[in-house]
């Protein structure tokens, strides 16, 4: 077992439990899967494009989904660690820990030539190729594999689409939310029986290419008002929206991209926190809205089908509904409002 690095300051104990039913890989295992996988999770200073990477693990698992390694490291932002309310790692907690170049080798050996898996793969993805991106190097990585989009291929009857949900879906205790060695334990637990399901069922996995990103910023980007809720001192902060300073193009037209002003209203969980998705719209240049009307250009919600005030108007007013990593991928490209006059 590889020794973790930093665990001594932080230690949360890496233990594989035993999954309910059967515990030998079905037969035949369906020959195009892949041969191993890396479940990922990352911790960051908040969700934009600027934003840094300060702790990740690493559970390398075989292709049946038996643990071979793990792995975990605290990471160097070089500036303010973001929502330490939900990571808890601060500043002191980041200043001997390692810049993220200093890391690249030890994480390329465990993500090559294994498919990544997260719990919305694509933020983690985004967030680890951004940091390749900016350390001169390329991420040793082709493909991803979402168990939110594998959760929804098997049917799974969860609540909603938090890690939470689908680790007390297969009896997996949660010993520390949002550190990353322990929701990558509870990944790593959880990912073991869905995909011998999928297996047994001969289901296609849902796998994406993974292309390298180009697009980074060394230092962090102006925050509007809302970002200063990211002051460790406080638990949660009282919330006042800045007001969009653009005006509103319109509705989204599904197929397209976002445009600034675009009245985004949310509905239901979220996989990612809802205030940091709230402040990452904003600062994309969105207005997020309370509540579903007319002038509503879009609405995020992992459960469309759910009977909610909200779902039940975007279908009455024909609003546009996309899921919550949709609407992440259309968060990375969003077009300035247009000139005024």
């Amino acid at each position: 077992m590889l020794e973790d690095r930093m665990a001594a300051a932080d230690p949360i104990a890496p233990r594989i439990g035993q999954q309910p039913g059967p515990q030998t890989p079905p037969a035949p295992w369906p020959s195009g899967y892949p041969e191993g996988y890396a479940v990922v999770d990352v911790e960051t200073t908040g969700l934009a494009r600027d934003d840094r990477i300060i702790s990740a693990a690493v559970y390398q698992l075989d292709a049946q989904g038996e643990v071979q390694d793990h792995w975990y490291t605290l990471v160097n932002p070089q500036r303010d660690p973001g929502p330490v309310w939900i990571h808890g790692l601060t500043s002191a907690v980041l200043a001997d820990a390692p810049l993220f170049p200093e890391i690249v080798t030890e994480l390329s050996e465990r993500l090559a030539d294994r498919v990544l898996v997260a719990h919305n793969a694509m933020f983690d993805w985004s967030m680890i190729a951004r940091e390749y991106a900016r350390a001169a190097a390329t991420a040793p990585v082709r493909q991803r594999l979402c168990t939110i989009a594998l959760s929804k291929e098997l049917g799974l009857p969860l609540p909603n689409h938090k890690l939470e949900s689908l680790a007390a879906h297969y009896g997996v205790v949660q010993e520390r939310a949002h550190h990353a060695l322990d929701d990558a334990r509870v990944l790593a637990e959880t990912f073991r029986p869905s995909l011998r399901r999928a297996a047994r069922e001969n289901l296609r996995l849902p796998l994406l290419t993974c292309q390298p990103l180009t697009e980074w910023s060394d230092a962090p980007a102006p925050r509007q008002r809302a970002a200063a809720s990211y002051r460790p001192t406080s638990w949660r902060p009282s919330r006042k929206r800045p007001a969009c300073p653009y005006p509103n193009p319109g509705r989204y037209e599904p197929g397209g991209r976002l445009v600034q002003g675009m009245r985004v209203a949310f509905s239901g969980d979220t996989s990612v926190d809802r205030e940091l998705l709230e402040d990452r719209a904003i600062e994309a240049g969105l207005h997020v809205a309370t509540s579903v009307s007319r002038l509503t250009s879009l609405l995020v919600t992992n459960d469309p089908d759910a009977r909610t005030s909200k779902t039940a108007k975007a279908a009455s007013y024909g609003t546009t509904v996309i899921d919550e990593a949709a609407f992440m991928q259309l968060l990375q490209d969003v077009l300035p409002a247009p000139a005024s006059g």
